[in-house]
């Protein structure tokens, strides 16, 4: 069931928001305003480093030298409960290693960056 309620901006705040939505591809602001508070009370769960399950993505060029057993280590060396890993070759340089985990915010927040500082990963 969806209930309405009103809001009270001004000009200014209002404007900047339309632009927001706009440039997010939203289909009105009522969607954009439900997608606000989804991911704020998503930040605020991981900010009580509760235990989260996520996907982190990693998208990287095969031919980098010994980025895959970087990676892999990465991996084999966390407290992080990896739940999945698996390795997609997407064209003749490029995998994409997708890795499911299951354990308090911090450590797959700590997880995902370590990830992503190899040099070598895609932003």
């Amino acid at each position: 069931m969806m209930h309405r309620f009103s809001v009270s901006l001004d000009e200014k705040l209002l404007n900047s928001f339309d632009t927001y939505i706009e440039n997010k591809n939203y289909s009105n602001r009522s969607e954009a305003v439900r997608d606000l508070i989804r991911k704020s009370l998503i930040k605020e769960e991981w900010a009580k480093d509760k235990i989260v399950m996520g996907v982190i993505t990693v998208v990287y060029d095969h031919h980098q030298p010994n980025l895959q057993e970087k990676i892999t280590a990465i991996q084999h060396d966390t407290k992080c409960h990896i739940i999945s890993a698996t390795h997609v070759h997407m064209d003749h340089h490029n995998c994409l290693e997708v890795i499911i985990v299951k354990d308090l915010a911090a450590c797959v927040g700590n997880l995902s960056a370590s990830l992503s500082t190899i040099r070598g990963i895609r932003d």
